[in-house]
């Protein structure tokens, strides 16, 4: 099968091309303001790279948020754009998920994935990794720091995302060492290509014009109210 990913729901800008497994992929970190020039021009040498015209494509798979709203937008927009010039299907890959697929790969098997989300509050989700791939156990959230509420389960765990950089005291609320937070971390379309091929083999390929963002804080009329320092045990 033969995919091109992309993901724009942050300030890295990243496109993949995932061909029967071999991955090829792009990262670069700007402003938001360039994510559209960028990623064209990305998909654009990786298919130049590998001799392909887009209508040999069989999907594209793009990260759907949550994240900044005009990155989640222009990715899904590109790819639509792409999918409907082309007759292929888009794949809608969680921003979060694609996140926690790094903490997978580093032999993680619980994993935090945490976003800033501004205004004082993170996109949030733990997620298990296991034999068959990624399992959610915190469905994604928008809340203040305090409101992540984590139950840790056995196993290695780590945190990633910008939202420990933006919150660091997130790292001590949820019991974490050093070793076990990772504030660099950003989403890159290397992982969403990956969940993005095991998705439509699964047959949850959609028509370009069924595929839809998702932001959350559209669904939060105000912030959450969460305990002041948030434990290790479930939620409310």
């Amino acid at each position: 099968m033969r995919l091109i990913a992309l993901e724009t729901a942050t300030e890295a800008c990243s496109a993949a091309l995932w061909i029967d497994g071999d991955l090829r992929w792009r990262l670069e970190r700007a402003a938001a303001r360039r994510h559209g020039e960028l990623v064209l021009e990305q998909v654009q040498r990786l298919l130049a790279e590998a001799g392909l015209a887009p209508a040999q494509l069989d999907a594209v798979a793009v990260g759907r948020g949550p994240g900044a709203f005009t990155g989640v937008r222009l990715g899904l927009g590109v790819a639509q754009g792409l999918a409907f010039a082309t007759g292929i299907p888009v794949v809608p890959v969680s921003t979060l998920a694609a996140l926690a697929q790094q903490g997978a790969d580093r032999g993680a098997r619980e994993v935090l994935a945490v976003l800033d989300a501004r205004m004082r509050e993170v996109y949030w989700s733990l997620l298990h990794a296991g034999p068959d791939g990624l399992v959610t156990a915190a469905a994604e959230s928008l809340s203040a720091p305090q409101g992540v509420r984590v139950d840790w389960g056995a196993g290695p765990r780590l945190a990633l995302g910008s939202g420990l950089s933006a919150h660091p005291e997130l790292v001590r609320w949820l019991g974490l060492s050093e070793p076990e937070a990772d504030a660099t971390a950003l989403p890159c379309a290397r992982e969403v290509a990956v969940l993005g091929a095991a998705a439509h083999a699964r047959g949850e390929a959609v028509p370009p014009e069924q595929a839809r963002p998702v932001y959350l804080r559209d669904r939060v009329a105000e912030p959450s109210r969460a305990p002041a320092a948030p434990g290790r045990g479930g939620g409310e």
